[in-house]
């Protein structure tokens, strides 16, 4: 797009751009966000940083809208009890959680349950096929992910995450703007500068 218009600029521009202004742009975007569902659809993909295996921590709720992520170190019991501790904080705690079968993320929710973060009757259930969305929509990161040069720095692999996560949940339709547009349709680029002028 850049190049089009005759501007030339480095990638490591485009990277301190998106490392400064990713959570303003998150902080505009907030106040719009709308409530997701009670049934929650948990799952960890792959992430490589400076050659090594971290773990990324996803939900999204039945109808596909997400919910959080966790970018971690290590695939744990305290690394799941960190994911659903944050995203229980920025929505109510679930109805039903759905988890594959790995033992950490079971252990996870069943301390958060005896010290109350979740509470008792949360159903959690494991099945794979009611997982395949996580699934698929882990597919929209890595898509993005793929054709990056390679992420060297966690913390600011989780900054360009939480731009590509935010730029989904646009496209999901996750942010209630009728405030700003009085309910007519208006382009993505629109959109933006209305959320940015608020």
């Amino acid at each position: 797009m850049m190049t089009e218009r005759g501007i030339n600029v480095v990638h490591t521009t485009i990277l301190r751009w998106v490392q400064k202004y990713v959570p303003e742009f998150e902080k505009k975007w907030d106040p719009y966000s709308r409530p997701v569902g009670s049934s929650w659809r948990v799952d960890e993909t792959y992430i490589k940083i400076r050659g090594a295996w971290k773990y990324l921590y996803r939900a999204v709720e039945k109808e596909g809208l997400t919910v959080d992520f966790l970018l971690s170190e290590h695939r744990d019991i305290d690394a799941a009890k960190r994911f659903f501790t944050q995203a229980i904080e920025k929505h109510e705690a679930p109805a039903k959680i759905t988890l594959d079968g790995y033992e950490a993320s079971h252990q996870a929710v069943g301390d958060l349950k005896r010290t109350c973060i979740l509470p008792d009757n949360t159903l959690v259930r494991t099945s794979k096929y009611l997982n395949n969305i996580i699934e698929q929509d882990h597919r929209r990161i890595k898509q993005r992910i793929r054709p990056m040069l390679g992420f060297k720095v966690i913390n600011k692999a989780a900054i360009t995450i939480s731009g590509i996560e935010l730029a989904q949940k646009i496209k999901k339709g996750q942010y209630n703007l009728s405030v700003l547009n009085q309910g007519e349709q208006i382009p993505v680029h629109q959109m933006w500068e209305a959320v940015l002028a608020a």
